[in-house]
């Protein structure tokens, strides 16, 4: 409850209350929020169908190691099970998605359980904690601590043991001998750099060994992909020239990825050329889930980088793979993304080449779901983490624009960018709305291609053509009223080739909220 007794005395709110339009939206701002900082995001949304509408955002977080904290109300503590009006189980609903979850039925834990949540949300894994609380615990008033946590004993005495457990000289030695006999080794980055704020770690490490790096989709930013080093990304949608280094590399180093299926398809011939597979990572249940390693590592990613760097160096090690680097940068000449340039019609890939022109990879870009997601993967550059905001695990339609949202209220002078499909902004389309009424200069790009284009390209490519629900039958609505409608004063269809140079320049350049 938001009311006059959460006022200072100028009545004025403490902390911004964002008002969306729907619950859904509000927990993939607090997403983006959370996706753009690293610190906590937070939705607050009332009981049954509000709280029942963020099960999807919150499994979302859950895939993705994404920190927020969910407040849902609930019917009054005496009704609870008696089917109350706009009564949902929601901690039993959320208990399969959440990384935790507290139904608080004495208010004197409440203050206790709100700071527990925000420490369960940030630490190790980080990932989302739904707060279940009854009307009636609402409406109690006590006295405000400033202290003290649930007893959680078994849970921080895990998190204490990974953040206590460091590379000691005995596995570092074994790392580093196992590097000097390789002769092409790889870094195989996922987002628990990102998310271990590990970034700059690994760059000094990839740098200072001369390693290659290829990252998964959500590790894009971990690693400059401007960078000589960059493979870009891996995986179903990678870049061929990355997937070949896999296939060739002869030392796999997987730092914060889990060997998802997006990546390795197929398992057991995964890297099949690694005599030697090392895998570091905050969650020990990744270790070995998938592929089996020949060293590994479960503790602090920055810290275990930094540590291996540091003893690198104290030992002198100069390695040479320049053999190996002449043999990848062929592969990124034979195998350079590219498209047909020369045809008539817009290709999406030559509006995001010149989007990334003038962004340079300093923009924070976020997505949609769908063939848009991944070209923008492949063609936008990431100088730096948390610029790349995309629902990866889950892929979730309808997170792109509200991502954006909670990124630009955490980011208020940053450039933010919403790479969007038809499809896919059609699940949230009712928060343009949000972004015009608290004057947000998001730019929203929507790559028009009248239906669901990838799930339509693989019926294309696996069913014989068949096509089934993915050419829609929506083809009514017009997506530039639709955004004049809801107050953008920028609003531009794009249908000819010649002018994108210039379209998207005065798009980006657009000092408010802009949609083409």
């Amino acid at each position: 409850r938001f009311n006059s007794e959460q006022q200072d005395e100028n009545g004025e709110a403490p902390m911004p209350l964002i008002v969306p339009a729907n619950e859904q939206g509000a927990t993939f701002m607090a997403a983006g929020y959370a996706r753009a900082t690293g610190k906590v995001g937070v939705a607050l949304v009332t009981s049954g169908p509000g709280a029942t509408n963020t099960v999807t955002p919150v499994r979302d977080c859950a895939a993705d190691s994404v920190p927020i904290v969910v407040i849902c109300g609930q019917v009054p503590t005496h009704v609870i099970g008696t089917d109350a009006f706009q009564e949902a189980p929601i901690s039993a609903v959320m208990g399969s998605v959440a990384k935790h979850v507290l139904l608080i039925t004495d208010p004197a834990e409440l203050e206790a359980a709100v700071r527990t949540a925000f420490e369960i949300a940030r630490t190790g894994r980080p990932g989302p904690v739904v707060i279940d609380v009854p009307k009636d615990v609402q409406n109690w008033i006590g006295e405000f601590r400033g202290s003290g946590l649930l007893p959680l004993k078994s849970y921080r005495q895990r998190i204490q043991a990974v953040e206590e457990n460091r590379l000691d000289a005995s596995s570092t030695r074994l790392f580093f001998d196992m590097l000097k006999k390789s002769k092409r080794p790889l870094l195989y980055v996922g987002g628990g750099v990102i998310n271990g704020n590990a970034s700059d770690a690994l760059r000094r490490f990839a740098h200072r060994f001369q390693l290659p790096v290829a990252t998964t989709l959500m590790g894009i930013g971990a690693f400059d992909t401007t960078d000589a080093l960059s493979l870009r990304m891996l995986g179903m949608h990678g870049t061929a020239y990355a997937n070949y280094a896999v296939e060739d590399s002869d030392f796999l180093i997987a730092v914060g990825a889990r060997f998802d299926d997006r990546v390795a398809t197929d398992p057991e011939h995964f890297a099949p050329n690694a005599r030697n597979i090392a895998h570091l990572d905050v969650d020990a249940s990744e270790v070995g889930k998938v592929r089996l390693t020949t060293w590994h590592h479960v503790g602090m990613l920055r810290r275990d980088l930094e540590t291996l760097t540091d003893w690198g160096e104290r030992q002198n090690i100069d390695l040479d793979f320049s053999e190996w680097h002449a043999e990848l940068d062929e592969l990124k000449r034979v195998y350079a993304l590219n498209y047909d340039r020369d045809s008539a019609l817009i290709q999406p890939n030559y509006v995001l080449e010149e989007i990334n022109r003038h962004t340079r990879g300093e923009a924070i870009i976020t997505t949609g779901v769908g063939q848009h997601q991944m070209w923008a993967a492949q063609y936008l550059d990431f100088r730096h983490p948390r610029l790349w905001l995309t629902s990866g695990s889950m892929g979730t339609m309808g997170f792109g624009l509200p991502a954006a949202i909670g990124a630009q209220f955490a980011h208020p002078t940053r450039l933010v960018i919403d790479i969007d499909g038809d499809a896919s902004i059609r699940m949230n389309i009712g928060e343009l709305e949000t972004v015009t009424t608290y004057g947000l200069p998001i730019k929203i790009v929507v790559l028009n291609n009248y239906g669901d284009g990838m799930v339509r390209q693989w019926q294309k490519l696996f069913y014989k053509g068949r096509l089934s629900g993915t050419d829609k039958s929506l083809h009514r609505k017009d997506f530039i009223k639709a955004a004049q409608a809801d107050g953008f004063e920028y609003a531009r269809r794009l249908d000819k080739k010649a002018d994108v140079p210039a379209a998207v320049k005065e798009f980006i350049e657009f000092p408010g909220p802009a949609f083409l």
